[in-house]
């Protein structure tokens, strides 16, 4: 389960910072690479959504 929450920690990063960038200089970067798919667009953000939510477990694992 730690090489899940791992990558869907790496997807969530990516996320924000696309977030962070769109927010800043209002560039949409993932409708940039997929120009006319917006069915591949919509499917980066639920998979990065989705990868938000398995990042909630690590708020509950516990660290020795």
């Amino acid at each position: 389960m730690m090489i899940l929450q791992k990558i869907a920690l790496v997807f969530t990063i990516i996320g924000a910072i696309v977030w962070g960038i769109y927010g800043l200089f209002d560039v949409n970067i993932v409708a940039k690479l997929f120009a006319n798919v917006n069915i591949l667009e919509k499917a980066i953000y639920v998979i990065v959504g989705i990868c938000g939510l398995i990042n909630i477990g690590l708020f509950f694992v516990r660290e020795d």
